[in-house]
């Protein structure tokens, strides 16, 4: 969830990111042949994830660069019991079938040519986690206004509804960067990162100081995520039977230190990814 101004570092780490992504292809079982095929019905086969460096697993390998093979949402790495692991052991034409869309740096006004990009893939299944981006501004003044995100939001989903109008719709809600805040301010590496990293300036600058003038701060930004939260279940809601809410899961992540990267103690690491999947999964896929 980095802003656009470190997008250009992170391309210079790029050429690591095959250390640490899949192919994104199931392999045989443990005897060396085929398992039985697996079609459990309502279960799509293929899906595509939208969203900023979280769903893209930024720091979730070895090294500060997208781990898609480690995302809550298509990731290939089994310890993660991502969603495209729990709909492929229930339908194995799922298999190969999960691409990953999101960017880091992403903002909502992005989320329109990521659906594009989705629409021309046809997937059964589309998840979307996207905002924390548009809070984490330098500044509080310069975060996205309310109607501006929801306007974005509606523009991406419209794309889905139009192009995509059988496949299925998660909506996400932004992670609690007011927890992050709380649960790493008395951890010196992670302040220490925070400040010279310059991590979600709005939200975790001067993260140890207790003036109130920085309180208000972080209380600001804490309130705007609660707003592109009821932005997003509304959308989510006038969109139709075909998206899902979550109703809030992802936001009541409870984070503990040590599920989040020790690149930036802000992007969850391979535990922190697991527990969202495990947190935000619907089940099945009847709505």
């Amino acid at each position: 969830m980095i802003r656009r101004w470190h997008v250009a570092a992170l391309a210079l780490l790029a050429v690591f990111a095959l250390a640490c992504d899949g192919a994104g292809r199931a392999t045989p079982g443990a005897s060396g042949k085929p398992e039985p095929t697996r079609s459990a019905a309502g279960y799509p086969a293929s899906m595509v994830a939208l969203g900023d460096s979280i769903t893209a697993g930024l720091g979730a390998c070895l090294a500060y660069v997208a781990c898609t093979r480690n995302s809550w949402s298509t990731g290939t790495n089994e310890a993660i019991n991502s969603h495209y692991q729990r709909i492929l052991d229930k339908n194995d034409s799922i298999q190969g079938n999960a691409e990953n869309l999101a960017n880091p740096g992403a903002e909502a006004d992005a989320l329109d040519d990521q659906a594009k990009r989705a629409v021309q893939l046809k997937p059964q299944y589309v998840t979307v986690l996207i905002g924390a981006n548009d809070a984490c501004a330098g500044r509080v003044q310069d975060m996205t206004p309310v109607d501006t995100f929801r306007a974005q939001v509606d523009r991406g989903l419209a794309r889905l509804r139009k192009g995509l109008p059988k496949a299925r719709v998660l909506v996400v809600s932004i992670p609690d960067l007011y927890r992050l805040w709380e649960v790493g301010r008395e951890n010196p590496k992670a302040t220490e990162i925070w400040s010279r990293g310059g991590i979600c300036p709005s939200m975790l600058a001067d993260p140890t100081s207790t003036a109130d003038a920085d309180q208000e701060r972080r209380e600001s930004v804490r309130d705007r995520i609660d707003d592109y939260n009821t932005q997003l279940r509304q959308a989510c809601r006038e969109y139709g039977d075909r998206c899902r809410w979550d109703g809030g899961a992802a936001h009541r992540v409870r984070f503990a230190i040590d599920q989040l990267n020790q690149f930036d103690y802000f992007h969850p690491n391979a535990e922190g990814q697991k527990e969202l999947a495990d947190v935000v999964y619907p089940g099945r896929f009847t709505w």
